[in-house]
């Protein structure tokens, strides 16, 4: 795995979805559908939108659950700022009482589109860190190890101090299972 390069793994910033830091949700989604359509087929779809700078640096992304999240302002009454899944250690009946205590999704979904589509990404993105990035340089089994510790989905991936990808689990995944299903497939 050491001989395995990141830089071959990495889907180049220019292939992603992406948006501004001003952009809406809906800019945001359609923007990701749009990355979806321009993918080729032998790729896994991508699952976040990253959030640029003015310099065209990614500063922020949006995962598909931020975005469900953002359907929801009151979330961020329940959750504050720890949204990474503190709640997923209570009893299916407590987080129920929670959807009617806090009158979560009351109202139509078509009403919840048409007030979250203006929601700016700015304001319900996760902000990236250092933590969230890998070198270009880096080996796969470095790249794993902070996907395996750091519970990501994606790493962004840096030459210099800039951002030039972003390395997804769904690749990484592949890049390490694929020869041991096409391995089996042959006997």
């Amino acid at each position: 795995m050491k001989t395995v390069s990141i830089k071959a793994l990495m889907v180049p910033l220019s292939e992603y979805a992406t948006v501004p830091e001003t952009a809406t949700l809906a800019e945001a989604i359609a923007a990701l559908d749009k990355a979806q359509q321009n993918l080729c087929r032998t790729k896994y779809r991508h699952r976040a939108i990253l959030v640029l700078d003015q310099d065209q640096q990614p500063i922020g992304m949006i995962s598909q659950i931020d975005a469900l999240r953002a359907l929801e302002p009151k979330y961020k009454e329940i959750q504050g700022q720890d949204t990474r899944g503190v709640y997923r250690h209570f009893s299916r009946m407590f987080l129920n009482s929670m959807i009617e205590y806090h009158r979560l999704f009351d109202g139509t979904l078509e009403d919840m589109r048409k007030k979250a589509a203006n929601i700016l990404v700015r304001d319900f993105m996760h902000t990236l860190s250092a933590e969230d990035c890998v070198s270009e340089e880096a080996t796969l089994d470095q790249a794993i190890h902070l996907l395996i510790m750091g519970h990501h989905q994606s790493l962004l991936v840096s030459r210099a101090e800039k951002i030039v990808g972003i390395l997804r689990l769904s690749d990484v995944f592949s890049a390490v299972f694929q020869p041991l299903a096409a391995s089996d497939t042959g006997s």
